[in-house]
C-alpha cells in the first residue's frame, strides 16, 4: 500500500506474525504442555479445528470486467454499494502530481458514480457531503451506508445512507459512530451492522480495538459498544458476514520502533463473533492480507474468500516504482472445518477497496494494484457454471 502519512502515521516495515501450517498441525500433546509449563486451559486455534477432511470442491471462479470508472487514475478507499438496482461507487482518494515523490500529494473526492446496467456507462449521480474515503461500506435496506472515513486532514464519525431514486442520490443521516474512525472493516448480519477496528485520527500511533453494532430494526437505532475480539488492535482488516456470524481477519497493528518511528505489524490471526455466544479464535490465515477487498465474498454455504491484499513481504521493496504488486492468490476459509485452502489466483492484485454484491455477483471497484498506483478498472467475480 502507498505511504499514508495523513491516514496511518506509519512507515511500512515487514513485521509479520508467522502463519501456522494447518495441513500438518495437530493439537500439542500433554507432555508438550508439561514440558513448557503451560496450562491446558490455554486456547489454541488448532484445538477448534475438526479432524482434517478432504477439502470440498467448489466451482472455479470466473472474472469479467464492467465499464471502467470515468477517471484515468482511479481511486482507493471508495465507498461502494447497491441501491435502486444500480451500482454506486463514491468518494475515495488518489495521488496527484508525481506519485513517486515524498511526501505524497493526495486528493480526496466527493463524487458519486452510478452504473444502472452492466452494459451501460457510468455517470455522476450526486455528491457526498464532503470529500471522503477509507470508510466502511454496507449495503442494507436498498441503500449504501457510508460509515466513518477520512479526508486530507481528519477522520470522521459520520454515518449516512445513500439511495438512488428517480434518477438522483438521496441522503439521510444515521447515528454517528462513538468516535472518529477510518480504515475500519465491517459487515452485516441480518439488519445489524458490525464495525471493527480502525484508526481514530490521522496521527494516531495506535489502532483501535473497538467493536460496534448498529441494529437498524431498533425503534431508535444507536451504536452499541460490544466486547472486542481476544487479539491485537488493528486497522485495514477484512470482515465477513456469514451464517449468522461476523468474521474478523488479518489487518495490521501499529507499534513504536526503537528509533521512535511508528511501524506496521502485519497480522494473520482470525476471529469469529456469534451473537449470544461471543468470540472464538479461528485458524490463522496462511499469510497476512492487509487491506484486502472487504467484506470477504461468500462462496457457497460454508466458504468465504480473501482476495489479494498486502502480505507485508514487499514493504521495503526498492525502487518502489518497480514493486511487483500484491499477492494474487485467493484464500478460501471453510466455516465448517476451520481450514484454509488456496482457491486459485486472480487476474489482478488489489488492496484498499470494498466489495459489493450486485445481481448475485461480487464487484471489486478500483483500488490499489501496487503502492501508489490505483486503477479505474471494475472487476466482477462469480462461480463458473459447469456444463
Amino acid at each position: 500500500m502507498d505511504e499514508r502519512s495523513n491516514s496511518t502515521g506509519a512507515q511500512e516495515r515487514k513485521l509479520i506474525i508467522p502463519p501456522l501450517n494447518f495441513q500438518t498441525m495437530r493439537p500439542p500433546s500433554l507432555p508438550f504442555f508439561l514440558a513448557c509449563g503451560l496450562s491446558l486451559a490455554l486456547p489454541s486455534p488448532a484445538q477448534s479445528a475438526s479432524p482434517e477432511p478432504t477439502p470440498r470442491t467448489t466451482h472455479p471462479l470466473e472474472w469479467t470486467k464492467l465499464p471502467q470508472l470515468p477517471d484515468a487514475e482511479g481511486f482507493a478507499g471508495t465507498f461502494a454499494g447497491v441501491s435502486g438496482d444500480a451500482l454506486l461507487v463514491a468518494g475515495g482518494a488518489n495521488i496527484i502530481g508525481d506519485r513517486w515523490s515524498n511526501p505524497l500529494q493526495k486528493k480526496w473526492y466527493d463524487r458519486v458514480f452510478v452504473l444502472e446496467k452492466t452494459t451501460g456507462a457510468w455517470h455522476e449521480g450526486g455528491k457526498l457531503p464532503r470529500p471522503l474515503g477509507y470508510g466502511t461500506s454496507i449495503t442494507l435496506q436498498d441503500a449504501l451506508i457510508c460509515i466513518g472515513g477520512s479526508d486530507s486532514s481528519r477522520h470522521f464519525a459520520d454515518v449516512f445512507r445513500l439511495r438512488w431514486k428517480h434518477g438522483r442520490i438521496l441522503k439521510d443521516e444515521l447515528p454517528s459512530l462513538p468516535r472518529t474512525c477510518a480504515n475500519a472493516c465491517g459487515a452485516s448480519i441480518g439488519q445489524t451492522i458490525y464495525v471493527a477496528g480502525g484508526l481514530e485520527n490521522p496521527n494516531s500511533n495506535s489502532t483501535l480495538r473497538t467493536f460496534w453494532a448498529l441494529d437498524l430494526n431498533e425503534a431508535a437505532p444507536s451504536w452499541h459498544q460490544l466486547e472486542p475480539w481476544p487479539g491485537p488492535a488493528r486497522m485495514f482488516a477484512v470482515a465477513a458476514g456469514h451464517g449468522g456470524s461476523f468474521y474478523l481477519l488479518s489487518g495490521c497493528d501499529l507499534a513504536t520502533a526503537k528509533d521512535g518511528s511508528v511501524v506496521r505489524n502485519f497480522l494473520s490471526d482470525a476471529y469469529c463473533f456469534t451473537p449470544g455466544k461471543g468470540w472464538r479464535r479461528l485458524a490463522d490465515l496462511p499469510r497476512p492480507a492487509v487491506a484486502a477487498p472487504s467484506p470477504a465474498p461468500v462462496l457457497g454455504e460454508s466458504e468465504f474468500l480473501i482476495l489479494s491484499g498486502d502480505d507485508g513481504t514487499q514493504v521495503d521493496f526498492s525502487p518502489i516504482q518497480d514493486h511487483p504488486g500484491f499477492p494474487r492468490d485467493v484464500l478460501a476459509y471453510n466455516t465448517s472445518t476451520n481450514l484454509w485452502r488456496t482457491a486459485g489466483s486472480l487476474p489482478f492484485s488489489r488492496a484498499t477497496t470494498p466489495t459489493v454484491v450486485w445481481n448475485n455477483r461480487t464487484v471489486i471497484p478500483n483500488g490499489e494494484v501496487r503502492p501508489r498506483v490505483r486503477t479505474p478498472e471494475v472487476w466482477v467475480m462469480e462461480p463458473k457454471k459447469i456444463k
